[in-house]
């Protein structure tokens, strides 16, 4: 009798969960940001990011400058399809992110020329003036609330 009212009381439980958790908005959660993603999402962003995530890290982590090399093509078309998107609704008008996509074109170009050239302190200068300015424009969408690092 006392089993049975134990998991009457558990299955009740998962039961109220269940149905308190089916009425929150529909979204994912993206456990690399700490962001809940809506419907809302800025393609452009992650599909920078992605190649962000690709060049940098291996520098940042082991002063590896070949994947952000590699990469320096593609950060460019990257920059320039972002810079070129509309905006979301969240930035209609707001002429200060426009500046930094453009900005991050215009430093995704100039990053493209230093790595073709080779040097790799000018390269890892370039590539963290890159990064820095995603980062802005990131936490911009976020709110604020961005991460330290991705």
């Amino acid at each position: 009798m006392v089993w049975r009212k134990f998991i009457s009381g558990i299955i009740i439980t998962a039961a109220v969960f269940s149905i308190a958790c089916s009425g929150k908005k529909e979204g994912k959660h993206d456990a690399h940001q700490g962001h809940e993603i809506t419907s809302d999402q800025w393609k452009e962003m992650d599909d920078f990011h992605m190649v962000m995530a690709e060049a940098f890290h291996p520098y940042k982590d082991s002063s590896n400058l070949g994947p952000a090399k590699q990469n320096a093509t593609s950060l460019k078309a990257a920059a320039e399809t972002w810079s070129q998107a509309p905006l979301p609704s969240k930035f209609e008008g707001d002429d200060e992110i426009k500046f930094k996509l453009d900005q991050l074109k215009a430093d995704a170009t100039k990053f493209e020329e230093v790595a073709k050239a080779g040097d790799d302190k000018a390269v890892g200068e370039s590539l963290t003036k890159l990064h820095d300015l995603f980062h802005e424009i990131q936490e911009s969408w976020y709110g604020g609330h961005g991460e330290e690092e991705h």
